[in-house]
């Protein structure tokens, strides 16, 4: 842990401070490239043009976060409205998948609010979930994806089961989406309250729209206040100094095309320590593609291991500082980034938007999410037999790539020693977020075990986020995934399908498409959870 800065010059601007970022910059001036080409300007007027031609349509249609909180305004009295009528419902499930949900996760857990976020195909999350305070329970769906089609269905079944009419279940469910969307015409079959979504923004970028806002406010979040943060920085997004989006921003695409493209995100312990997974799916599935990117790695603390290195920018972020502290929690950031929540929505959206004019990639689409998904139900739909194990040790199968150690600890070390020099080691955990929550601690033991990026990603919700960065940034990832035995499945009402054969395609569906890749993909199969984890914590101290 380096000694805490001392203060740096700051670009701030309301309430929102960046400092650090000129020292990034210095050595290939990005920022002065950006002004001299009238970037801050053109993207705070929705330019389109800036990400080159093949970007353009999308870029288009995709740029309405910029001002997203005056239409966040207006709904403002349809939030009020709506928590008014549901207030005996005060159990709040944020059903989606991707930034939606991460948003109103960051905002609530800033805050103090309660709000189950509900983005996995574990059985036993989704039971334990099921199990909470059913009758009092409102469950907020967004976005179309496969995981809520199954969320609805089975909050759905446990409502009728529990007793209660069609209708009476409909006013159980909230539903944010696209006009003309399938799940608005589920919403009108489950008789549910519908909330449009802004169709200018994009899953990742909505975290000021109705995606975000919905669950926060019913949750009993003053979103209001968020807006109101967030409108206060508009007025710097234009400016060429002051920019606390363009600081940050130019700092990110200075860094990357100056080979240090991994941002290893620190808490300050100033307040928003949530904040880090949203930015997290931002970064990655906004830049990683045309095999570039920023790979984001989420600290647990400042302390953490895998936070330096000759190709890592460190980025604090927190709340406000009190007069005379420095930035960092104790690390010494290369940048640090303090203010509002709703204030650091906006700019970590303006600065991921520049990075991706620097880096020469379309910050708007995740081609290679939507692959993925095709690639899941040709899984679903599959009867391959599944491949036996290449050993099993204790609670543990170990299904090794082809030509390295069969056994959990040889297996282990193959893939941490074949990490590329440039490379990465990703954990990906299909197990349940919060009964395996052990198994975070990978992370910190891998990371001290290698001087790479060690980066820990929940399945299926990393899919939506760091998953497009291992198939569409640099080839140089190493994988090593973690599947469990389900316990006690749960059937998919109306799908030939259990919660338990989804997260099993969803698995296989990636480890295909990372192989394919010629990426190595480390399979650990815990034929029992608890002690699967506990074995697998002890190899990993060996290493």
């Amino acid at each position: 842990m380096s000694d805490a800065p001392t203060a740096s010059p700051a670009d701030a601007s309301a309430g929102l401070a960046v400092h650090g970022a000129d020292r990034v910059d210095r050595s290939a001036p990005v920022r002065q490239a950006l002004v001299a080409g009238g970037v801050p300007a053109r993207l705070a007027a929705q330019d389109p043009t800036l990400w080159g031609p093949a970007a353009e349509a999308t870029a288009r249609t995709r740029l309405g976060w910029l001002d997203a909180h005056r239409r966040g305004v207006e709904l403002l009295p349809q939030l009020a409205e709506l928590a008014a009528e549901l207030g005996d419902l005060d159990h709040v499930v944020a059903a989606g998948t991707g930034g939606s949900t991460l948003a109103a996760e960051a905002v609530t857990r800033a805050l103090g609010r309660p709000l189950t976020v509900l983005d996995t195909t574990d059985a036993g999350q989704v039971r334990r979930a099921l199990a909470d305070r059913l009758d009092r329970t409102v469950v907020v769906l967004a976005g179309g994806s496969v995981e809520t089609d199954g969320h609805w269905r089975v909050y759905r079944q446990a409502f009728l089961d529990s007793g209660l009419t069609a209708a009476e279940a409909g006013r159980h469910f909230v539903v944010v989406t696209d006009p003309g969307s399938p799940l608005e015409a589920v919403a009108a079959g489950l008789g549910a309250v519908t909330v449009p979504a802004d169709p200018r923004v994009g899953g990742p970028y909505a975290a000021l729209t109705a995606f975000g806002l919905v669950p926060a406010a019913l949750a009993g979040v003053a979103v209001d206040e968020l807006l109101e943060q967030a409108g206060a920085l508009t007025g710097a997004l234009g400016r060429d100094v002051d920019n606390p989006g363009l600081a940050l921003g130019a700092a990110l695409g200075a860094a990357a095309t100056g080979g240090r493209d991994t941002v290893a995100l620190v808490p300050d312990g100033t307040g928003l320590d949530g904040l880090g997974d949203w930015i997290e799916q931002l970064l990655a599935g906004s830049t990683g593609k045309a095999g570039r990117g920023l790979l984001p790695v989420v600290l647990e603390s400042p302390a953490a291991p895998g936070g330096a290195g000759p190709d890592v920018l460190a980025v604090s972020y927190g709340g406000s500082l009190s007069p005379g502290a420095v930035p960092g929690g104790g690390r010494a950031p290369d940048v640090a980034v303090n203010g509002p929540l709703g204030a650091q929505f906006l700019t970590w959206q303006y600065a991921t938007a520049i990075a991706g004019a620097v880096l020469g990639v379309d910050p708007f689409d995740q081609p290679d999410a939507a692959a993925g998904r095709e690639q899941v139900e040709r899984c679903l739909a599959s009867a391959t037999p599944a491949r036996p194990p290449s050993s099993t040790e204790g609670a543990i199968e170990v299904y090794a790539p082809a030509g390295g150690p069969a056994d959990l600890a040889g297996a282990l070390r193959h893939l941490v020693d074949g990490i590329d020099a440039s490379g990465y080691l990703a954990v990906l955990a299909y197990l349940d977020r919060l009964g395996d929550a052990e198994v975070t601690g990978l992370r910190p033991l891998l990371a001290g075990a290698t001087a790479r990026p060690v980066t820990f990603g929940w399945g299926p919700r990393y899919l939506h986020a760091t998953g497009q960065y291992h198939k569409g940034g640099p080839q140089v990832g190493s994988f090593l995934q973690l599947t469990g035995t389900v316990g006690d499945d749960l059937p998919v009402p109306g799908k030939p399908y259990s919660l338990g054969r989804l997260q099993a395609a969803q698995a296989a569906g990636d480890r295909w498409a990372l192989a394919r890749r010629g990426r190595p993909v480390l399979r650990l199969h815990l034929t029992d959870r608890s002690a699967g984890v506990a074995q697998l914590l002890a190899a990993a101290r060996q290493l």
